[in-house]
């Protein structure tokens, strides 16, 4: 693994950047050092589109005075590069006092939330060719409707030390990896498309656990099934979502509404709620950043602050917000450990990490039952949502009908349409399983992986926008 394992930057160069930043009135300082080593490969139509690989490199500075935050970046990590870059933070947060502060560093120590069996970067790359092109070959053996298929590769590791002129010193070495399949199956009804996913932050031993031909087939048969799809009906309806692929509706609608800064900025509709009721008794929502191997999960966040389980909404109740180190230092407490950011580059944020609802105690099966008529949800897709309302839009990339009790045709991709407070009230039903899907989260232009997760549950009514009857 070479120089990748080689100390970043050493501690003494690290107290006296810190230093620097202190010396013309800092109240808080702190060095984000990050370092990057990614590999991407996209495979469409059995040929290699794109493989690449690359490593990033540098330290993001942060100098607060008061309620003014200073922050440079710089990709130089000697001793020189990262005082020019302190004195850039500090100028920008200068408040004008005088003297002299340094920072004594001590080293914490947490206990890592998973381990790595296999490092990516210690395989070559036409191993990871070579998974690609099985799953192709599996794709197109599954139907021959299938008319197209692509595949991606990914990997990367991340190491970070994180120190502040509170005197924290800690590290972290963050290894994810990534496959997903694509497929285009062609019919009667036009071009259908389906697609999975495997994403763990593990190593290339996610290979060994997960299969590539099963990936392949589910992703081709989502895309057949599409073929017979019928027009998903117009109106409002219920709507039962199958485990693990709907949580992606609460982090989008209800999620981001409970991040401290919307709060601060009076862009939630949960802002003022803390102890009332915002959902269904049923419902105990909860961010989680140690939940192991899981999308969103780390050792620390990128503020130095061990991951933590926070319960947002307990049994129907607000009880929490999401917090980072200033909001949580203008509120006077402290963080939640959810300070995330994209890279050195940027300030860090407000961020879920792995954010799911708890399950409950019915059989899916049953829940299914109990529905005479409404929509099977097995695929959610992209969306949108205002954070100040809740109003969402989502699409439906896998549906089915229920009728009678059953779960009957497949529906053709529509949106779901609705509001996140109102959902989270509508939760009527919810099962005793559970599964997770990874994501990315996109917010102030920058993204960070998370996870999202809910056991199977049934909303009493949510819009469904199809064409039936159109």
């Amino acid at each position: 693994m070479g120089d990748k394992d080689a100390v970043l930057v050493e501690r003494d160069a690290i107290e006296a950047t810190l230093g620097t930043a202190l010396a013309r009135g800092g109240e808080f300082a702190e060095v984000f050092v990050e370092d990057r080593h990614s590999t991407g490969i996209s495979f469409d139509d059995r040929r290699i589109e794109e493989l690449s690989s690359g490593r990033d490199r540098g330290a993001g500075i942060r100098v607060v005075v008061g309620e003014t935050t200073g922050f440079a970046h710089t990709a130089d990590l000697s001793v020189r590069g990262l005082n020019q870059a302190a004195e850039a933070a500090a100028a920008v947060a200068h408040s004008g006092a005088g003297g002299v502060r340094t920072a004594a560093l001590t080293e914490r120590r947490d206990d890592p939330v998973g381990t790595v069996g296999i490092y990516p970067e210690d395989v070559d790359k036409a191993t990871k060719v070579e998974l690609l092109a099985r799953a192709d070959d599996e794709a197109r053996a599954t139907s021959g409707s299938i008319v197209q298929v692509s595949a991606g590769y990914g990997d990367s590791r991340r190491r970070i030390v994180i120190a502040n002129s509170d005197g924290l010193y800690v590290t972290d070495d963050q290894v994810r990896t990534r496959f997903a399949v694509s497929c285009v199956a062609a019919g009667d009804t036009g071009l259908q498309t389906g697609y999975e996913v495997l994403a763990r932050t593990i190593g290339f031993e996610l290979f060994d656990r997960f299969s590539i031909e099963e990936a392949a087939q589910e992703a081709a048969r989502r895309a057949v099934r599409k073929l017979s799809a019928r027009p998903a009906p117009s109106g409002p309806y219920p709507v039962v979502i199958k485990g693990g692929t709907g949580g992606y509706i609460f982090h989008e609608a209800c999620g981001h509404g409970l991040e401290a800064d919307h709060i601060m900025k009076d862009a939630s509709a949960f802002r003022g709620r803390l102890g009332t009721s915002v959902a269904s008794s049923l419902v105990t929502l909860v961010d989680d950043g140690t939940v192991t191997e899981s999308w969103g999960t780390s050792t620390i966040d990128d503020e130095g602050h061990a991951a933590q389980r926070n319960v947002l909404i307990e049994n129907g109740v607000l009880t929490e917000y999401m917090w980072d180190y200033l909001r949580a230092r203008q509120d006077g407490r402290e963080s939640s450990g959810n300070g995330r950011r994209q890279s050195y580059q940027d300030l860090p944020m407000v961020r879920m990490t792995n954010t799911f609802i708890l399950p409950g105690s019915e059989d899916p099966e049953e829940i299914v039952a109990q529905t005479p008529f409404g929509v099977y949800l097995a695929k959610l897709g992209g969306g949108q949502v205002n954070t100040a309302t809740g109003d969402f839009v989502f699409g439906m990339v896998e549906a089915y009908l229920i009728e009678g009790g059953r779960i009957t045709e497949p529906l053709r991709d529509a949106n779901l349409i609705g509001n996140g407070p109102d959902v989270l009230m509508k939760v009527d039903a919810i099962a005793s399983d559970f599964d997770m899907s990874p994501g990315t989260c996109g917010k102030d232009g920058q993204s960070v992986p998370v996870g999202s997760g809910q056991p199977t549950l049934r909303i009493s009514s949510v819009t469904i926008g199809g064409t039936a009857g159109d």
